[in-house]
């Protein structure tokens, strides 16, 4: 009978306790952050799509990167983890049970359990000063820190996909250029050929012929092995094991209106190199919170019941403990904390100079290279393929010699090479710059984008 009454009493102290801990946590903690979707489904594994026709447009392949690159998916888990540690950091202490019995296997009166004082009690660390809330916020900013590191990577993700495309288009022009000189120089030796074995012209002629030939047809493979070399980094950007695309589709002669540097630095702030940094000052504000919490001591209640054998009567029992901060005040932690919080103000400043610094430079490249690939078309390649045909046409006739025509086609060749260059640098730039101000010039000035009208996949 006693022993139920003693059972009965160790429940009731235990009900008693785990009340009194969550009325005293509802006044001190603010409400707990809820647990988001940790165990949503993750990025798909890696495999080889082939798209349509065999023929790769931007978005398409800025798609596949999104979806299989393994830098992304590495970023992507790193995130999901930080939402485990706020659900940790709202979680309340566990309670701790107790069992302690006395007063027996002694001699006399206490040599067996006739005079055992058999105590059980519960207890529970209640954390003072608002510790749980503020460690659930400053585990929140580590999350939302992951977050922009995630968008940081898809930036630099989004970036390399658009770098590696237009190396792609441009080695493509290379190749259709390469083989269009090619025909032209087997043309022009076809003639050479005819004209030698009429008397025409001196042999030699036809040796220079075949020989300026065999140059156009090294360069024709030169720049085959270019475009295989970066379709092969394209694919790489998904994690593909080899190019699964047959060419990819895009207007590199498209040039859009440069806006203002003005109106373009104004924009940095959407770099998330820059914006990651405001929630970077905040989780160190929180932080500093947080310690000086910690410089609150904590509450242990205990509560529980004794049994008493030899009287074979329960009492309750009930006990409070708190350290006494004289040497620990949790100081040095504190003053980390602010040391760091001002560690981040700097560095937040340095990658908005860096940034800043890096537009600036970015922007010489892209007015530079506009300004080229713009005269190029309307102006040097007009007059280059205007003496190049006439020039032809005076050889076919005798007008000319070899050497007139060849210098002649070699000025128009070097024309169209430097104005794919300057395009291929144009739309770097631009891509850097995009990069750099988070966002696509299209939407500040719009323009033609590489990828053209017709691109609708």
């Amino acid at each position: 009978m006693h022993l139920k009454l003693f059972l009965l009493s160790l429940a009731v102290s235990i009900s008693f306790l785990l009340l009194v801990v969550f009325c005293l946590d509802s006044l001190a903690q603010n409400p707990g952050i809820q647990a988001s979707d940790a165990d949503r489904a993750p990025h798909l594994s890696r495999k080889d799509v082939i798209p349509d026709g065999g023929v790769l447009t931007l978005r398409r392949a800025v798609a596949l990167a999104l979806q299989y690159n393994p830098d992304l998916k590495a970023s992507s888990w790193e995130e999901r983890a930080m939402e485990g540690r706020v659900i940790q950091a709202g979680l309340l202490p566990n309670p701790e049970i107790e069992a302690e019995t006395e007063n027996f296997g002694g001699s006399g009166v206490f040599s067996g359990f006739d005079a055992a004082e058999t105590t059980v009690q519960l207890s529970q660390l209640i954390e003072l000063g608002g510790k749980r809330a503020k460690r659930s916020a400053s585990a929140a900013f580590s999350r939302d820190l992951a977050e922009w590191d995630y968008r940081v990577r898809t930036a630099d993700v989004l970036a390399d996909v658009a770098v590696a495309f237009v190396d792609v288009l441009s080695a493509q022009e290379r190749v259709m250029l390469m083989k269009e000189l090619l025909h032209l120089t087997e043309a022009v030796f076809s003639t050479t050929s005819q004209r030698v074995k009429a008397g025409k012209i001196s042999p030699v002629e036809e040796i220079k012929a075949k020989v300026e030939k065999s140059e156009r047809q090294i360069d024709l493979k030169q720049a085959a092995f270019e475009l295989r070399a970066a379709r092969r980094r394209l694919s790489g950007t998904w994690d593909g094991r080899a190019p699964v695309f047959e060419k990819v589709r895009g207007e590199l002669n498209a040039l859009a209106p440069i806006p203002p540097l003005e109106e373009i630095e104004a924009l940095i702030s959407q770099n998330p190199d820059v914006a990651r940094w405001a929630t970077a000052i905040q989780q160190h504000m929180a932080d500093i919170e947080l310690e000086k919490a910690r410089a609150i001591p904590d509450l242990t209640v205990s509560l529980g019941a004794k049994h008493h054998n030899e009287m074979d009567d329960t009492a309750f029992v009930m006990g409070v403990s708190i350290p006494i901060p004289l040497f620990d005040r949790n100081q040095g932690a504190t003053l980390e904390a602010r040391e760091r919080l001002s560690k981040a103000r700097e560095e937040a400043r340095a990658v908005e100079v860096r940034v800043m610094n890096a537009l600036a430079e970015t922007y010489q490249d892209l007015s530079k290279a506009f300004m080229e690939a713009t005269s190029l078309q309307n102006n040097v390649l007009p007059g280059a393929r205007a003496a190049f045909e006439a020039t032809r046409e005076g050889y076919q006739m005798g007008k000319f010699d070899y050497l007139n025509m060849l210098d002649a086609q070699r000025t128009l060749v070097a024309a169209k090479v430097r104005h794919i260059e300057a395009l291929t640098a144009y739309h770097q730039a631009r891509t850097r710059i995009e990069r750099l101000i988070g966002m696509n010039i299209q939407k500040i000035l719009p323009g033609t984008g590489i990828e053209g009208n017709g691109d609708n996949s």
